[in-house]
């Protein structure tokens, strides 16, 4: 049976500013694990909008998050935050490194962070998820020195190193050409085929999501 990893139940956004605006419409959608999910639209349909909320970052929405059987609503900040941490692998667009730490460093960093694994534990993990994608060498290299799809592809080493249930990511090959583009797919689709990992990744490339299990195209603030 499948397992639902993330439900969307009516949700509903309104920007305030000055005049109110809803931005998202009665959004409802279901993912399962092992899905590769494409959210795409036109510029200013509510694709990051749907994201930050989808993510936890934004609580401010009527309807109904579940991440995981488990409803978002209610919960404090401290408990959002920890949710993200252990569920939750992000993958944006400015892959957001440390320049001061290492390639080690920087991945490891949400593990030490969770704090469910010892900092040996974690170095370990890190290693593993670097050499799987092909950067292993890359390792006690500093962020700053490293090329742009080197520098996605830490990312998705980073996102990977709490076992996230989903990964979400916003525009992650936004600012790739299409070598690296085709390459951060490729890593993508065999997490998703080999290790059934859930990813929602929000992108307007069409090429891109073209290649995915499934596309959810947004208009208007609506799934359509």
């Amino acid at each position: 049976m499948a397992q639902a990893v993330l439900q969307s139940k009516h949700i509903n956004k309104y920007f305030k500013d000055p005049v109110t605006v809803q931005v998202l419409k009665d959004i409802s959608f279901t993912i399962q694990r092992g899905e590769f999910v494409a959210v795409t639209g036109k510029s200013g349909c509510g694709k990051s909008t749907l994201l930050y909320i989808l993510s936890t970052m934004d609580t401010d929405y009527t309807g109904e998050l579940w991440i995981d059987n488990e409803n978002m609503q209610g919960k404090t900040e401290a408990e959002l935050a920890r949710i993200r941490n252990e569920k939750i692998g992000f993958v944006f667009q400015f892959h957001y490194l440390l320049n001061e730490f290492s390639v080690l460093k920087n991945v490891m960093l949400p593990g030490l962070k969770l704090r469910k694994y010892s900092e040996a534990e974690v170095e370990h993990r890190a290693m593993e998820h670097l050499n799987a994608l092909g950067i292993g060498d890359l390792a006690l290299k500093m962020a700053n020195q490293l090329s742009g799809g080197e520098k996605q592809r830490v990312a998705i080493a980073r996102a990977l190193i709490n076992d996230p249930l989903i990964i979400m990511g916003d525009e992650p090959t936004g600012n790739l050409d299409k070598k690296n583009s085709d390459l951060v797919f490729d890593i993508f689709k065999r997490l998703s085929e080999e290790y059934q990992q859930t990813l929602l990744i929000v992108t307007h490339d069409q090429a891109f999501a073209g290649n995915m299990q499934r596309i959810m195209e947004m208009e208007d603030g609506r799934v359509v």
